[in-house]
């Protein structure tokens, strides 16, 4: 690595400070069954592909992710140094060859860089690499090596971060997401900027205070727009107030297999006293809404039973896939659903992404109305596939859009070719979406890509946890979380940690013996579309 002395890096004095900016994105489920390689980092697939200099400083401040925030914010405030901003879809472990290219290149950019103010770093907070379980943390280690103790370094992280003793040790002030599904990207990373402004103007570090809760909580209980979460975080801002510059939470990942594992508040300001007691009144919340976290989960056949005698066009059922979310590492080719939706004689409806690059490639060749035999999803081993099914090629597209939807307000996306196929039961009438790169259904672009427009269905069935409710709430009359085997394991109390610290309890108390129960499952409009929750940051 390469060494540079403290004076390389120490303030430039200039009228415009010079701040180095970079990213490196990964949710690492370390149950799932394949990891990340450099080459899904390249490919970026539904992110950006890797980025590097200045063609940053044009392609992410139009974007709702952090980097694209702070840069809107910062661009007439600092001299901006951008490195290098890289993602990939959530798996098993990032390889060390791409955590060794990809934080090489961020290192030896600040090593260059000369003089520098400050660094912005967009992170995620759980990633896990095969040498690091803290991948957030060696790269700050390394980070510091290089510029000393004196350098500002503001951070961002994802609301599903596991923040670590290093990260907050490492590092001047992070900022966290506030909503799940995540609407406040580019929200944060304004709040970053903001928080190194306040540190710059400051002129020596921070206090901070940092608390984690004994608990777990699984992804479907961390909701934003439901309770406890909505009113956890409706009451954040007010914890941010005189000598207190910054609180944030971070509910965790609980499918990453590491000791530091969960939810944690990290607050900072200038008074000692004040920043201990808003940590601890935000960690007291929490921990006295354990007992009302709660995870309603269906099994396919309730689930399918009740949409077929209740969804129609113009009373739109949604069946969210939860386990198989690939935004958690699920592999998004299970068809345990798919099959129980035409089994069940579901009518005018569709199940969406499908990650199948084979059967997207054979409808390709195939053509516009061919009818052939394929062997749909079932590559790995969650349930009984693949599913064989001759069905007819209804749709196609080259998978390249933007996509306009909340949560990633109009990212060009790049899903590989794409196809609509009927699956031809005389006993039902279901579409499947498929495509060739893995990514979360979170956006009614992904079916507009294939010439569907999801508020005409009967029903439509998503591979996502929760995210999907920002642009799928508005147009369901109801919302039914369905428990179909997949790789994001919903409930952790089935899990086999091996790293987790001694006394942390896999599953809040109030969720550690619930079990599925059909009237607690439905969610009807009027409640996915409670005012001031759905589609609204919360400030």
């Amino acid at each position: 690595m390469v060494q540079s002395t403290p004076t390389t890096f120490a303030s430039s004095k200039l009228s415009r400070p010079r701040v180095a900016i970079a990213g490196f994105q990964h949710e690492t489920n370390t149950f799932a069954p394949f990891g990340a390689p450099f080459d899904d980092f390249v490919r970026g697939g539904g992110w950006p592909a890797l980025t590097t200099g200045a063609a940053i400083l044009d392609l992410f401040p139009p974007i709702e992710i952090p980097i694209g925030g702070f840069i809107s914010s910062a661009m007439d405030a600092y001299e901006l140094i951008p490195l290098v901003w890289a993602a990939a879809e959530p798996t098993s472990f990032v390889s060390d060859d791409a955590f060794e290219r990809i934080a090489g290149m961020i290192c030896d950019g600040i090593a260059r860089a000369g003089v520098l103010d400050a660094i912005y770093l967009d992170l995620h907070g759980a990633m896990v690499v095969e040498s690091y379980q803290d991948g957030e943390g060696e790269l700050l280690r390394r980070v510091r090596e290089i510029v000393g103790q004196d350098i500002p370094i503001v951070i961002s992280l994802d609301f599903h971060a596991n923040v670590t003793d290093a990260m907050v040790e490492l590092c001047d002030g992070i900022t966290i997401f506030r909503t799940y599904p995540h609407i406040d990207l580019a929200d944060t990373g304004r709040r970053a900027f903001n928080l190194l402004e306040q540190r710059l103007r400051h002129g020596r570090p921070f206090i901070k205070a940092f608390r984690k809760t004994p608990f777990l909580i699984p992804l479907p209980a961390q909701c934003t727009d439901l309770e406890p979460c909505l009113s956890l975080y409706a009451g954040l801002p007010e914890r941010v107030r005189g000598a207190v510059l910054n609180v944030d939470v971070a509910l965790g990942f609980p499918l990453a297999d590491i000791r530091e594992c969960g939810p944690a508040v990290v607050a900072y300001g200038v008074d000692e006293a004040a920043v201990a007691k808003a940590a601890d009144m935000q960690l007291n919340d929490i921990l006295e809404a354990e007992e009302r976290f709660h995870m309603s989960l269906l099994d396919v056949k309730e689930a399918v039973e009740h949409a077929a005698r209740n969804g129609r066009k113009g009373s739109l059922i949604v069946l969210a896939d939860v386990q198989d979310n690939p935004g958690c590492g699920g592999t998004s080719d299970t068809i345990g659903l798919l099959k129980g939706m035409v089994e069940g004689g579901l009518r005018n409806s569709v199940l969406g992404l499908l990650w199948d690059p084979e059967t997207a490639e054979k409808a390709h060749t195939a053509g516009l109305g061919a009818e052939l035999d394929v062997r749909l999803g079932g590559r790995y081993d969650y349930d009984s596939g693949p599913y064989l099914a001759r069905v007819r090629v209804e749709a196609l597209s080259d998978g390249v859009f933007a996509a306009n939807g909340p949560c990633l307000g109009g990212v060009q996306v790049d899903l590989g070719r794409m196809a609509r196929l009927l699956i031809l039961d005389p006993g039902s009438s279901v579409q499947v979406v498929v495509a060739s790169v893995r990514f979360q259904c979170l956006d009614q672009d992904l079916f507009r890509a294939v010439g569907i427009e999801p508020s005409e269905k009967s029903v439509v069935a998503v591979k996502s946890a929760v995210h999907f409710r920002a642009d799928f709430a508005p147009i369901a009359d109801e919302i039914l979380t369905v428990e179909s085997p997949g790789a994001h394991w919903c409930r952790n109390d089935t899990l086999d940690y091996k790293n987790l610290r001694q006394g942390v309890r896999r599953m809040p108390i109030s969720m550690a013996s619930q079990r599925s129960e059909f009237h607690c499952c439905r969610e009807a409009r009027a409640t996915t579309l409670d005012p001031g929750s759905q589609n609204q940051s919360i400030p």
